[in-house]
């Protein structure tokens, strides 16, 4: 029985691969993380004793680093336990608790037809590919060369050319036998009932082949010749192939190109067919592209199928701005835990084609590096250019942050935004105390984000509960632990980072936290996502050298070499590679625990202030001793963890015991 793409893609996604392996191995515990879905065993295709087998379920794909052997949860089955494929599509779609297709003769008809537009489109690919040699393609060939494409590029993406004939490609599809219906099936031409002749759809236009995810041609850009053309870019119309909405352009080869062994684990979408094509020729091979038009809720599913977190990268001109709001008003409802976009703004009036055709991937790179995440892209909208001198246009900002946030789906991703807008909102509008102890002045300007302040009468009006929790914040503002999460980046988050890049082996001993720190430092959240993405890929095999070479290709050179600068000029030799692996892992230890409690102590004073905020505004007498209470407990936690701080420095004495030359 044959089965349709639609029904074998529904049951893999229903079912998680870790669910069919894992009722033939045993994962190891220190190296599987199940909150991301990563999971790794010894292999069971081949006697070992670590274990190098890795599968993921984001992916839907199994790997062993040892034998090689890889595929999917029906090649899972038929190889290890001999199955038919008939019976492995049985067992997936039993724990999917999904009725097996009963046989259609209509639906096993309609699959035969769809193979057989797909012939066609293969064979107008072809002709356009002959036509762009051709001496009528040679104004195409100097625009291709223009744009700086190589031969290799253009073979690459099988771009052609359509010449401006009404019947050209009718003609020479006619002549290969294919009827009259299939043609129009197809979308190759224009027909209708009013329409006396049809004619080809595409005329005097170079070529883009758009392929489904099985790389089957289904449709076609056109970039027209003629500056006089009505579309610039023409697409196929909708087919029984192709629904432009649920495509995106290289998608295919991007989604190779994210999951394998040199692969960054993201996607990048950018905004045309040339931006793509661009960029893979600069090396960048894990782009994608809409098909003209904004991007749709089933192509922003199809990025987060290949990668948690897309970038989406947008012209930096006024409509690549309004085009990043849309996406991210878009995308806002959707976000989970493990499954969010950020955001990529080109320098004013460049695109990705002209970037890195005039200036090389250096400055691409460095624009993916600085990838705002959505949270940050929202407040920016609604703050940029705006003023906030009145309590009403405070409070409407308030207002429009709540509702924006309200229509997060997901209840535990929701309440984290909301505290995250409380957050910005608090620290945006802090008056700052000028001299005499007093806020404010003489009457003029806004708050703190327009860099001035309310007049008044400072905080005589206040109640006392809310001085003392100022001073508290002030206090805890001041001290180290704090300052450390706002100075970009903080010793021991540098410590945390650079001891793993340089001693990689914590990673599969300690994967489990390593691969959920979080960093204040935008910086090193970025590096942090290659490098667990680096460490997917590569698995077990993975070394320093290795690392640091994925990295810098990524653009994290100077970040890395800031880093180590950082750590030697405090003397933090643990974090070196110089260090040998017992004295690393003891300092990337001391370094962890601060770091978590830091963290702690920080969500916790505001998590206070916020109850203080409340209990203050109605006015409940109770509660305000007992918050001022925590809070100071909170700060004396804050003195004590300062003092131990310094077994930072303590810990970077090296104990003896250093790495051979090699190492190095």
């Amino acid at each position: 029985m044959r089965f349709s793409n639609a029904f074998l893609d529904e049951i893999r996604d229903r079912v998680p691969i870790s669910d069919v392996i894992g009722r033939r191995v045993t994962f190891d515990r220190k190296k599987t993380n199940v909150s991301r879905g990563d999971y790794w065993a010894c292999c069971p295709f081949h006697g070992e004793k670590s274990p190098s087998f890795h599968c993921e379920n984001r992916k839907g794909r199994y790997h062993c680093f040892g034998c090689g052997v890889s595929g999917d949860h029906f090649r899972f089955l038929t190889d290890l336990e001999g199955l038919s494929f008939p019976e492995a599509v049985q067992q997936i779609a039993d724990m999917a608790g999904v009725a097996m297709p009963q046989p259609d003769v209509q639906a096993e008809q309609r699959e035969k037809e769809r193979m057989g537009l797909v012939e066609v489109m293969e064979m107008a690919t072809r002709f356009f590919e002959d036509q762009l040699q051709t001496p009528a393609g040679a104004k195409a060939r100097a625009y291709l060369r223009d744009r700086g494409l190589t031969g290799r590029t253009i073979e690459t993406f099988r771009l052609g050319f359509a010449t401006d004939s009404r019947n050209a490609l009718k003609e020479h599809l006619a002549g290969k036998g294919v009827p009259k219906e299939a043609i129009e099936a197809c979308g190759l031409v224009v027909h209708g009932p009013e329409i006396p002749v049809s004619y080809d759809r595409f005329r005097d236009r170079i070529m883009f082949p758009i392929l489904s995810v099985r790389e089957k041609v289904i449709a076609f850009g056109g970039r027209a010749m003629s500056p006089d053309a009505p579309a610039k870019y023409l697409n196929s119309n909708e087919t029984e192939l192709f629904h432009k909405g649920n495509v995106l352009y290289n998608h295919a080869r991007a989604r190779k190109s994210a999951q394998g062994a040199n692969g960054t684990g993201t996607i990048i979408a950018v905004e045309g067919y040339m931006d793509v094509i661009a960029l893979y020729q600069a090396g960048i091979e894990n782009a994608v592209a809409p098909l003209g038009t904004a991007l749709t809720e089933n192509q922003l599913d199809l990025l987060w199928k290949m990668t948690p977190e897309p970038v989406l990268c947008f012209d930096g001109d006024g409509a690549g701005i309004r085009a990043a709001n849309r996406a991210a008003d878009l995308a806002l409802p959707f976000i989970k835990p493990e499954r969010t976009v950020r955001f990529a703004l080109l320098p004013d009036g460049k695109d990705p084609d002209d970037l890195v055709r005039h200036e090389g991937r250096v400055p691409f790179d460095k624009v993916m590096a600085s990838a705002r995440p959505l949270a940050e892209m929202i407040w920016s909208r609604e703050v940029q250019g705006a003023n906030f001198e009145t309590p009403e246009s405070r409070a409407a900002l308030e207002a429009r942050l709540r509702q924006i946030t309200a229509a997060i789906g997901d209840e535990d991703v929701r309440r984290h935004y909301q505290q995250d807008m409380r957050d910005r909102l608090n620290t945006f509008f802090r008056p700052v105390q000028r001299q005499g102890g007093n806020f404010g002045g003489n009457g003029g300007g806004g708050f703190a984000g327009n860099r001035q302040q309310r007049g008044g009468g400072g905080n005589r009006g206040a109640p006392q509960g809310n001085a003392m929790s100022s001073a508290i914040s002030d206090r805890l503002a001041r001290s180290a632990l704090v300052r450390g999460a706002q100075e970009l980046p903080a010793l021991r988050e540098s410590v945390l980072a650079l001891t793993v890049v340089n001693h990689p082996d914590l990673l599969f001993s300690h994967y489990d936290e390593i691969a959920i720190i979080e960093y204040e430092n935008r910086d090193l959240q970025r590096l942090w996502s290659s490098l667990i993405g680096i460490a997917g890929a590569v698995g077990a095999r993975l070394d320093r050298v290795r690392l640091i070479e994925e990295l810098e290709a990524n653009g994290f050179d100077t970040l890395l070499k800031g880093l180590e600068q950082q750590v030697r000029n405090s003397r933090l030799w643990t974090a070196t590679a110089e260090a040998a692996s017992e004295d690393a892992n003891e300092g990337y230890q001391q370094a962890l625990a601060l770091h978590k409690r830091t963290r702690a102590l920080l969500w916790q004073r505001r998590e206070l202030e916020r109850e203080l905020a409340l209990a203050t505004e109605e006015g409940d007498g109770e509660r305000v001793p007992q918050i001022l209470r925590a809070l100071q407990e909170v700060q004396n936690e804050t003195v004590r963890l300062e003092s131990q701080e310094a077994i930072i420095e303590g810990f970077g004495v090296m104990s003896g015991r250093v790495k051979g030359p090699a190492a190095r």
